[in-house]
């Protein structure tokens, strides 16, 4: 319900009643019979019309209902009055009156001649009396549109226009009758939203308008929607403002049920925030709720809500009110007033310095409560951040009777709840953010004698509340960034826990400095307290609000705990183990904090103030169940894997920022731990970063972090063919074949695998099973299997073992391949030694294997012709390679530094001492990459060349493709699908991977050379080696004849293969070449390169160079002559007959 305000100018009338005016609404005739003479006088024009028009309504039940009205009318006097006025000629009357709107129009609207109303010979109220209904009419009609002219005119200008008619208290229902009839018969000419704006600038025109509405009930939204349309955007800084919002305000009592949807219609046009703010007022919901008052959830949302012209519009009428007096019947102050009222009706008997009412403070009892209520909590915390609003979005200045109240309820003690932890937040960031309420030193004794509360308390409220986040770790904070002098950082602080942007100036917060820094926090205290603090449970994304975890990145950032000498290392391996998905966004800016505390110190005068790192043990533990395959069969893990990754991001980060600052540490006489590769190797990296791919969503950008550190670091676990063949394992087909593997099949263990390697060939069924089983497990459930099937594989390499065994354990290599890698490898490659290194027990580890990759090759020989297992030993090659880079380059930074700083201390006095051993060492690194790089292309091509056995069966190298004019050979016996062509392929793609990926490579091995045989199977088989000829020229003209013979050769191959405009230019010079080698007479050459000429070379480019063919073959027919070769006819066999097409 509403409660009823009046007008002035309206006193002593009476308006129409809820009950009435919905009765009105629903046609409620039951309704309308109940109602008293007055109430239903009010109401007989629309009665009237409604007893005596034809109505649409033709049903029987209308005709009952209308037979009630017209008995409900039947003995009320002024219906024949009523009736006098429907009778006369309506559409005679509008034609007048549009001709007097002309004739006002033309006079300029001037009050001159009127067609409606002759000359008058009374006052306009005697007339009125004395007239017939017609000139009644014909009276008020004229009145009215005087009226809405002058309004038209006005230019949003407020008048009050006098008028006997509608000043008269003798003839207002009359009147009333008369204006109500007019309207709903001459609704063209009289629009009912002008009319209802033509009645605001007429005395008692709230009385009029709502008795018109009334009769029109229809028409409630549209009035409102119309007066609020054309209302001013701050209703009390006029009269007119101020009228229209009574007026509105009367309406909305007469119909309460709309009140809240005009409330949203001012909102909604940002007009007549008073109205807003006195609907709020009146409305009395009918289920009063205990939390929030309506005027406080109403001035909240539009203040606190995300739209900014709202916000303006509503704070101007906050400022604008405050400027004037105070007056009892500004809106303004009525809000002030409740809110005050609401403010004192929660606050603790003891601490209530103002009794509202009587009937409130009963309601408290006697018992002299000294804490906030529970059923208050939720109330109190919206009521300061509404304030908080108030004073720091709308600019309130607070009354001192305000301010007390404020500062009694901020300093009140809540109840132990979550609603208890939140009401002391806001109150101490509320105390941050308006200083200035405590002004008196009783008041800043209070404040204190609070904050100390605070303290002692936090620990109980934490616990009792259930909590992650207190408010402890805010007091942590403030004091931290008090310390720092990080003022913008506290009120980022403050603004994002009252959940809005206050302007706050640095210099106010200057008292509150004082007394955290020398009263309640010094340093030290804040340091000793932080380690001391509980770190939080199942830390995660989920859980908000200020953390332990906050206070103490803070503190890593200012130094505070190496300044002091106190310990974190603890507190942060707790926090770290205590985590869980959606990762913390404060955990990785934590572990780079903690980095540079332990790399740099504080200062440069004690170099020794820094943290201590995680130590080896309490990284292992944390990677036990990972690194023995034990989550992945079930086994319950220690920790999560939010834990493993944010160690592994640790570690990797630590190393390599200690990489980074190894000059620096240097300088310092500084060398840091780092930690070992055997801990490296008990760490399984490539497993975690598998999992954590499959959680990028939840890990924020802990999953690109770990890909960029690995990337650098790690580079052999970031191989591209291993990202395709993970796609391959964890694809769909793999999971849907996961899926339907029965839960109770057989499951085969480790020795029972065993067995079976050991018996083949005779076991070969049995084995071929298990690794089918094996193959439709996941890469982590094939953990515990990785032992067993690498052990073993020597015995693969017995003659008759079937060519799907070893498949299927390629298969189940490369899976495991995608979560173990590392160790995976040095198993491999220990088991695949030749028989002789296995006897005397040489196990490799994984430094020796990055020291000198080129081990991998060292392998038994049998493995160059069996191509499942030399896919294996290609893939760990590559990765060696690699890896070896990266280990070499680290090594490099580790020792260079240190290495530099002794050679300038050997170097100090000695002048014109160069400084080149930094220059030197990369420069050998780099020669020992190449050598290593060469030499393994070395080994893989002389794998390429067949055996003498092979030999003998009728294998070379040509039989990868040979070609003479575009047709192939005859296959060779044995056909092309044998071992040796599968290494060949293998051995390409590799060679294929290097040249692209260093160009380098290629150039140097062809500069040292390789067996010409070889050349047919590199040129078919390589596809990069088109490269060669950018360098071709440059061997040319070496001075050694056998390279300038294997760059004819060479060249004679890419010639045929890549018919290029490159390769003919570089053709024109080596023949160019070959002329200048014939004047002397180097025999031995041309021995060597004549058939590369007849065969591909002179075949292929012929034609295009023929001036300096034909130069050069005559002499060379007489050289071949002398030498007595009969190659003559070869020659020119060619050059008459050659291939069609040229």
């Amino acid at each position: 319900m509403f409660r009823c305000g009046e007008m002035a100018d309206s006193t002593g009338l009476q308006f129409v009643s809820p009950y009435a005016f919905e009765a009105m609404q629903k046609v409620d005739v039951v309704r309308l019979a109940a109602l008293s003479d007055p109430e239903l006088r009010l109401l007989l024009p629309c009665l009237v019309r409604m007893a005596l028009c034809a109505p649409a309504d033709q049903s029987q039940s209308w005709a009952q209902d209308k037979k009630l009205i017209l008995r409900l009318l039947s003995g009320v006097e002024a219906v024949n009055s009523i009736v006098a006025l429907l009778s006369v000629d309506f559409h005679a009357l509008e034609q007048d009156a549009r001709k007097e709107q002309q004739l006002r129009h033309k006079a300029g609207g001037s009050n001159g001649e009127s067609i409606l109303v002759s000359q008058l010979q009374h006052g306009l109220t005697l007339e009125f009396e004395h007239s017939d209904p017609l000139r009644r009419l014909r009276l008020t009609l004229s009145e009215l549109l005087a009226i809405m002219n002058k309004v038209a005119d006005s230019n949003g200008e407020f008048f009050l226009k006098s008028s006997e008619l509608f000043e008269s208290p003798v003839y207002l229902e009359e009147v009333a009758d008369v204006l109500c009839i007019l309207q709903a018969e001459l609704p063209s000419l009289l629009p009912i939203v002008d009319v209802a704006e033509a009645l605001l600038h007429v005395r008692n025109g709230d009385w009029f308008l709502c008795l018109l509405v009334a009769n029109v009930p229809d028409s409630f939204n549209e009035v409102c929607r119309g007066l609020i349309k054309n209302g001013e955007r701050q209703d009390e800084e006029s009269v007119g403002g101020r009228r229209r919002t009574e007026a509105l305000r009367q309406l909305c009592q007469m119909n309460p049920s709309q009140a809240l949807n005009i409330r949203a219609m001012v909102v909604e046009e940002c007009h007549l925030p008073g109205l807003g703010v006195a609907l709020t007022l009146d409305y009395k919901p009918d289920a009063a709720d205990e939390a929030v008052s309506p005027l406080v959830s109403y001035v909240s949302g539009l203040l606190l809500g995300t739209n900014s012209k709202v916000r303006t519009w509503f704070s101007m009428f906050i400022r604008n009110g405050q400027q004037r007096k105070r007056e009892s019947s500004s809106v303004l102050w009525q809000m002030r007033r409740q809110l005050l009222l609401e403010l004192v009706a929660i606050l603790p008997r003891s601490r209530s310095t103002h009794v509202p009412n009587d009937g409130d403070m009963e309601e408290e009892g006697s018992s002299g409560y000294s804490g906030l209520r529970e059923e208050h909590v939720v109330k109190a915390s919206a009521l300061l951040r509404l304030y908080c609003a108030l004073m720091g979005i709308a600019g309130l200045r607070p009354t001192d009777e305000e301010a007390e109240q404020l500062l009694q309820l901020m300093t009140s003690r809540p109840p132990a709840t979550p609603a208890g932890v939140r009401f002391v937040s806001l109150s101490f960031c509320k105390l941050l953010a308006f200083p200035t309420l405590v002004s008196t030193p009783e008041q800043e004794q209070l404040m204190v004698m609070w904050l100390s509360w605070m303290i002692k308390e936090e620990e109980y409220f934490e616990s009792a509340a259930g909590v992650s986040a207190s408010f402890g770790e805010m007091l942590l904070l403030v004091a931290m960034y008090f310390h720092s002098n990080q003022l913008s950082s506290i009120i980022e602080l403050v603004c994002s826990t009252l959940g809005m942007k206050i302007a706050i100036k640095p210099s106010s917060l200057s008292k509150m400095k004082t007394i955290f820094t020398q009263e309640i926090f010094t340093e030290q205290v804040v340091t000793a307290h932080a380690v001391r603090v509980a770190v939080t449970n199942n830390l995660s994304a989920n859980i908000a609000g200020f953390l332990p975890i906050h206070c103490i990145y803070q503190l890593l950032r200012s130094r505070a705990f190496t300044k002091h000498k106190v310990s974190i290392k603890d507190w942060i391996y707790r926090q770290l183990c205590e985590t869980t998905t959606p990762i913390h966004t404060q955990l990785i800016p934590l572990i780079d904090a903690y980095i540079n505390s332990i790399l740099t110190p504080a200062s440069k005068a004690n170099p020794e103030a820094t943290n201590q790192p995680i130590t080896e043990q309490e990284i292992l533990n944390v990677f036990q169940s990972s690194a023995q395959g034990d989550s992945s069969r079930g086994g319950r893990q220690r920790y999560s894997i939010t834990t493993q990754l944010l160690i592994l991001y640790y570690i990797l980060s630590y190393e390599e920022n200690l990489l980074a600052s190894t000059k620096q540490l240097a300088l310092m006489q500084r060398k840091p731990k780092s930690y070992s590769a055997a801990l490296m190797d008990q760490i399984p990296i490539k497993y975690l970063v598998t999992q954590a791919q499959g959680l990028q969503q939840e890990l924020g950008g802990l999953h690109s972090a770990l890909l960029r550190l690995l990337a650098t670091n790690y580079p052999h676990l970031c191989l591209v063919e291993d990202w395709v063949c993970e796609e391959e394992v964890t694809g769909t087909l793999p999971l849907l074949r996961r899926m339907m593997l029965p839960s109770n099949t057989c499951r085969y263990t480790q020795s029972q695998l065993h067995q079976a390697f050991q018996k083949l060939p005779s076991s070969s069924p049995r084995l071929m099973r298990i690794l089918e089983h094996l193959t439709l497990l996941s890469p982590g459930d094939l953990i515990p299997y990785a032992e067993a099937l690498t052990a073993s594989m020597a015995l693969l390499l017995e003659p008759a073992v079937p060519r799907r065994i070893l498949q299927t354990l390629n298969k189940l290599w490369m899976g495991l391949n995608t979560v173990m890698p590392r160790r995976l490898w040095v198993m491999t490659v220990n088991a695949l030694q030749p028989s002789a290194k296995l006897l005397r027990q040489q196990k490799y580890t994984q430094n020796d294997l990055m020291v000198d990759p080129l081990i991998v090759l060292r392998c038994d020989q049998r493995v160059y012709r069996c191509p499942p297992l030399m896919d294996i030993v290609l893939h760990m090659l590559n990765g060696y390679l690699l890896a070896s880079k990266a280990y070499l380059q680290c090594h490099l930074k580790e020792t260079a530094d240190f290495d530099r700083q002794s050679q300038t201390v050997s170097n100090l006095g000695v002048p014109g001492q160069p400084e080149t051993p930094e220059v030197t060492r990369e420069e050998l690194k780099n020669a020992l990459l190449a050598a290593q790089d060469s030499a393994a292309v070395q080994i893989l091509l002389e794998v390429c060349l067949p055996t003498s056995e092979e030999q003998q069966l009728g294998a070379t190298t040509e039989s990868l493709l040979r070609t003479r004019g575009g047709v192939e050979d005859a296959e060779p016996e044995g056909g092309l699908l044998s071992d040796l062509r599968e290494v060949q392929c293998l051995i390409c793609c590799l060679l294929h991977q290097m040249f692209i990926a260093d160009p380098n490579i290629a150039k140097l091995v062809h500069f040292q050379g390789y067996p010409q045989a070889l050349l047919p199977l590199t040129v078919a088989g390589i596809p990069s080696i088109h490269i060669c000829l950018d360098f071709i020229p440059e061997l040319l003209a070496q001075p050694q004849l056998e390279k300038q013979i294997f760059a004819i050769q060479l060249l004679s191959y890419l010639c045929t293969q890549y018919a290029l405009p490159k390769s003919l230019s570089v053709a024109r010079l080596a023949i160019s070449v070959m002329g200048t080698l014939l004047t002397g007479q180097q025999t031995s050459f041309f021995v060597f390169t004549s058939c590369a000429l007849a065969h591909h070379f002179m075949y292929f480019f012929l034609p295009a160079s023929a001036c300096q063919s034909f130069n050069l073959l005559p002499v060379l027919y007489r050289l071949c002559n002398l030498l007595s070769y009969n190659w003559s006819g070869h020659f020119y066999s060619y050059i008459w007959l050659p291939p069609s097409g040229l």
